[in-house]
């Protein structure tokens, strides 16, 4: 009940906030879109004005104003001011919303397929994960969600998540026995940490550094730029290269946002939302880039002789239960597969 409640008023404030914020969203159809009274949509997203990942979605936002001669404008809402992620999934299916950034796993609640992207090792490298989610087979995956409230417009890398540690190299499953890790509170993360005989610890991002620190946890797991960014590799010197999971974030539109485009208006918007997504692999390497060089300059060991095949025969009996618990899941892995042949 207290849950339902504190929704209930997050949404009323944000509602109250977009109309504080934000001027009329215009005609309801693109069609009947000018300059002058141009067709708005809202983005919503919980990420500082500095991650590589809001510059992407600014990206976004211009192209889509500048490839509609100003019939469309993006307003993005950034830093969580509208919220937390759920919260603002739970807008775009009221329509306080039009569109929101969210990592893949957070959309398993209206579509389990979803999970998928949070499990170990569904990526054997970098480059095939950008050649499978840019294939057609992926494209098609990501608008075939209409019907559960949202369509998928693009996707944005959030780098392949390891392990890090005080001090200890994680070189092979074994060494992770006993371990007390942070994950992110999400069951794929939990179910694969403790299948390899760690012990989950779910707890706030902001609270990662501190516990680190005073020994509460051992380690945790995410991607290079959490030790610079986040200085993480202030009280965390190695950093084991497991690259276990590559899990996307989601740009994400409603499908009652969708409808309101015409068929000419949305293959722009998502034109625009592809051309985001190839700047943001550029940004992206070059972030991933500076992050190693200043974490080496900070004592970061990165441990690169890792086991990944004995992760993988390890991990093995989590993806295989999901696909199992969820014929969406084993549906996704079976067009992952196809987009990968």
């Amino acid at each position: 009940m207290r849950k339902r409640l504190l929704c209930t008023v997050a949404a009323l404030v944000a509602t109250t906030t977009l109309a504080a914020c934000a001027p009329g969203s215009g005609p309801v159809m693109s069609a009947q879109a000018t300059e002058e009274d141009p067709l708005v949509l809202r983005l919503a997203h919980n990420l500082g004005d500095t991650h590589v990942t809001t510059q992407a979605l600014t990206i976004f936002a211009e192209e889509v104003e500048e490839r509609s001669e100003g019939r469309i404008v993006v307003r993005t809402y950034g830093n969580g001011q509208l919220g937390a992620e759920p919260h603002v999934l739970g807008q775009l299916s009221q329509g306080v919303v039009d569109m929101t950034r969210v990592s893949a796993p957070g959309l398993a609640n209206y579509d389990p397929g979803y999970h998928t992207f949070g499990l170990p090792y569904v990526f054997e490298s970098e480059e095939e994960y950008y050649d499978v989610l840019d294939s057609p087979e992926m494209a098609e995956y990501f608008r075939s969600t209409v019907d559960d409230g949202f369509v998928g417009l693009t996707y944005y890398s959030s780098g392949a998540r390891s392990f890090y540690t005080a001090d200890k190299p994680i070189r092979t499953p074994e060494d992770l026995r006993g371990l007390k890790i942070r994950v992110q509170d999400m069951r794929s993360q939990t179910d694969f940490v403790r299948e390899l005989g760690a012990a989950p610890i779910v707890m706030a991002f902001g609270d990662t550094y501190t516990s680190l620190q005073t020994g509460l946890i051992d380690g945790a797991e995410s991607n290079e730029t959490v030790l610079t960014q986040s200085a993480h590799g202030e009280v965390a010197k190695s950093f084991s290269m497991t690259e276990h999971t590559r899990i996307p974030d989601m740009l994400v539109m409603s499908s009652d946002a969708w409808e309101r485009l015409d068929p000419a208006d949305q293959e722009l918007v998502s034109e625009a939302a592809r051309a985001s997504t190839e700047e943001h692999k550029a940004m992206w390497a070059e972030s991933i880039r500076q992050s190693v060089a200043e974490a080496e300059e900070m004592g970061v060991e990165f441990v690169t002789d890792v086991d990944t095949d004995a992760f993988r025969e390890a991990t093995r009996p989590v993806v295989d239960r999901y696909a199992e618990e969820h014929p969406e899941v084993a549906e996704l892995l079976s067009v992952i597969e196809s987009a990968r042949e």
